[in-house]
């Protein structure tokens, strides 16, 4: 508690008036993140979902074991991203691929994160394998006024059944007094090709702009997030031609999108990698507001991907890709497939 100040403020210089003219601000800084957890399900079989087809359940052994130590490299990866820089844990993060609230529950009570108090947002999604996506909150920092999740609606290929995905999950709250929304996603994969997959992501950006529109009649300078395993990189359709992201921040209008994974992407960074191409489908995406120049309230500072060497396969088939936790059947001792992304948002000190 000594340090609290600390943890939160960082000293960061502006340039005002003449080039010779400087003037030093302090700055509140927090990260704000996404996470896709590679499967985070817990050992005990549910009838109501197809479960049992989880890499967890597929172990023959040691599932107790295993399911330990998963959560506990899940809550490590979690307390390290954005430390270095705000010495503090990312004050909201974004979860994927987890299989109920019971494994967040798990997860933010390890003992890395327990100190932190995490909150969690969570619904059950109408996915058959029970994949859902999640929030976890700093409770002392971020306080949620408005939650909901939205059904994705598609349609089986060959009887056009209207069938279920993921849920796509709304959380709106104040950030230290100020109301941001957060919308958390688990987009369609690319089962069957891109090509042939591609109508399902389409769908799952136009609830996104349904989603981002709703909220800008109410508010047109509301800040707003988007962030999760898109399985689409920035360029893609889904995100260019639906919900129109743009590359340059002077290029987003008012109730536009801003994009910074974009530029990574055409850096060739990414989040996940497969046959040795990098995708960036892990992105955290932001409504005008969040750009401007003063800094009276949040603004955005800079974006990243969470790339610590320990999140990296060290030798072998797969050196240079990202350690997952299951493999063949298996667990590996490992984190994800995906890296995370975050972003931190700035505020000045007053």
């Amino acid at each position: 508690m000594k340090c609290l100040s600390f943890c939160f403020i960082v000293l960061y210089v502006l340039c005002i008036g003449s080039t010779h003219a400087q003037e030093k601000k302090l700055f509140k800084i927090h990260t704000i993140a996404f996470y896709n957890l590679e499967n985070l399900f817990d050992t005990i079989n549910d009838p109501n979902k197809l479960d049992e087809f989880s890499p967890m359940m597929k172990l023959k052994t040691n599932r107790a074991k295993v399911y330990k130590k998963k959560v506990q490299n899940m809550a490590r990866v979690i307390a390290d991203i954005g430390y270095k820089t705000t010495h503090n844990k990312p004050v909201i993060i974004g979860v994927s691929e987890v299989e109920n609230r019971e494994v967040l529950e798990d997860l933010v009570n390890d003992s890395l994160l327990r100190d932190t108090d995490y909150g969690i947002v969570h619904f059950d999604s109408p996915d058959a394998r029970g994949i859902d996506v999640g929030l976890l909150y700093q409770k002392k920092l971020f306080i949620p006024v408005y939650t909901s999740k939205h059904k994705l609606k598609i349609y089986d290929d060959t009887n056009r059944k209207q069938i279920y995905t993921r849920d796509q999950l709304l959380v709106s709250g104040n950030l230290e007094g100020e109301m941001i929304h957060i919308i958390i996603n688990h987009w369609p994969s690319r089962r069957g090709g891109e090509a042939k997959s591609r109508p399902k992501r389409m769908a799952a950006a136009k609830l996104n702009k349904y989603l981002i529109d709703s909220l800008q009649v109410i508010n047109p300078y509301a800040k707003v997030f988007i962030m999760g395993d898109l399985n689409d990189d920035p360029t893609n359709k889904s995100i260019k031609a639906i919900l129109k992201a743009k590359k340059e921040k002077n290029k987003t209008g008012l109730k536009g999108l801003y994009n910074p994974f974009e530029s990574f992407y055409k850096s060739g960074l990414g989040t996940t990698a497969y046959r040795d191409t990098w995708s960036l489908f892990d992105q955290i995406i932001m409504t005008k507001p969040l750009l401007k120049k003063e800094y009276a309230s949040f603004r955005f500072y800079k974006a990243g991907i969470f790339d610590e060497s320990y999140l990296f396969h060290k030798e072998g088939r797969y050196k240079g890709y990202p350690f997952r936790s299951f493999s063949n059947g298996r667990f590996t001792n490992g984190y994800s497939d995906h890296l995370p992304a975050y972003v931190y948002v700035i505020r000045e000190v007053k």
